[in-house]
């Protein structure tokens, strides 16, 4: 089907014209996506493991290709989002099939993480939004998804994206993605739009029982801090210093730093700031689900990122578990040099795999529902 099958009236709302009737599951159109913002893919893994086809994934960042053509059979483009028409990615969608823009731009500007010291430029990141909705407009496509964090909803610019959904039916909300099985508190605006009509929008009737950090990790061999696992080169805890060391020695699993001795704090837990950060040098708790992964979780003293029970930080591979990504999933060529950074930072900022696939479960639901 195309956009000329659909009547826009006046009020907006929109209405299907003579949909047909599909007998069979196999004769009901399929879903075909591209991916902007792609990262890693941790979206693209979850549409696909939700049933979509994922033809591409867009990402400015080259760090990103590898692990996202090694996981997934997709194309990478390695380009900015605005230098983009909606000509350049209709090639990628599969023929026939429903197309669907997905993505979830850069949120630096919003983070609370890193908003000190941030750049003009990265003031400016937002605009990849409306990047994004233009591409919309552009490409019109019969379903759009976007993920976030949930500031961007107070912001003008969600408001001015919305502009580039009209003759859209369109659900908004902001997820607590423990809820749907992702085995960490991460709260996400989620963004659901069609030109099919509004039922099964909602990603509110997909839920799922918490998962925790035992179910999600546990199973991984131990490791000591500094040391890569030989199996597994994304198995790999960074160093502790010897005073880090006593501090994780003495911490308890969901405790704080004021179970060591006075001796252990740092300079900022001796000011009245320091009450407010209750959780950093923390280890996470076994039958618990764990904090927000962000791109410095590899550390132990940026959050609680402290192993439940090894004296050390969790592991890369463990973070990316946490985000739901399969154990197996490759993040470096064999041989190459495991960088911290580097990767924790393409870890933190990836979409949870896990919210990928529900996604995919409630867009394809949506589409059984509107074609029958």
């Amino acid at each position: 089907m195309t956009s000329s099958d659909y009547v826009v009236p006046s009020d907006s709302k929109l209405e299907l014209v003579a949909p047909p009737l599909w007998s069979t599951e196999e004769q009901r159109p399929r879903i075909s996506a591209v991916d902007l913002f792609c990262g890693v893919g941790g979206l693209t893994h979850g549409l696909v493991q939700g049933g979509i086809r994922v033809g591409a994934g867009v990402d400015i960042d080259p760090a990103c290709q590898y692990p996202f053509e090694a996981n997934n059979s997709a194309t990478f483009i390695e380009k900015d989002v605005n230098d983009l028409s909606g000509d350049d990615l209709l090639p990628h969608f599969a023929p026939g099939d429903l197309k669907l823009l997905a993505g979830c731009a850069p949120c630096q500007p919003f983070s609370t993480y890193s908003r000190s010291g941030r750049s003009k430029k990265r003031e400016l990141d937002w605009q990849l939004v409306l990047g994004f909705g233009r591409l919309v407009q552009e490409l019109e496509p019969e379903l759009v998804t976007m993920e976030n964090v949930p500031q961007l909803a107070d912001h003008a610019v969600f408001q001015d994206f919305l502009k580039h959904l009209k003759g859209y039916h369109v659900w908004s909300s902001v997820v607590e993605c423990s809820t749907i099985g992702v085995p960490q508190s991460r709260r996400r605006l989620v963004l659901l739009a069609s030109k099919l009509g509004p039922d099964g929008l909602p990603l509110a009737n997909v839920k799922h029982g918490k998962r925790t950090v035992r179910e999600t990790i546990s199973r991984l061999p131990p490791i000591v801090a500094g040391e890569q696992h030989a199996g597994d080169p994304l198995h790999t805890a960074s160093t502790l210093s010897p005073l880090n060391m006593r501090r994780i020695q003495s911490s308890k699993p969901g405790g704080t730093w004021r179970d060591w001795e006075p001796e252990l704090r740092a300079a900022c837990h001796r000011k009245d700031s320091g009450a407010s950060y209750p959780s950093v040098y923390g280890r996470m708790e076994w039958d618990a689900i764990a904090p927000t992964i962000t791109t410095q979780c590899f550390g132990y003293g940026n959050g609680r990122f402290g192993h439940p029970e090894q004296d050390r930080a969790i592991s890369l591979r463990e973070a990316a578990m946490l985000q739901t990504f399969p154990e197996g999933y490759k993040f470096v060529r064999s041989g190459e040099k495991v960088q911290f950074s580097r990767l924790g930072r393409l870890i933190g900022n990836a979409v949870p795999v896990r919210l990928g696939k529900v996604i995919a479960e409630t867009l394809t639901g949506h589409v059984k529902k509107s074609f029958g």
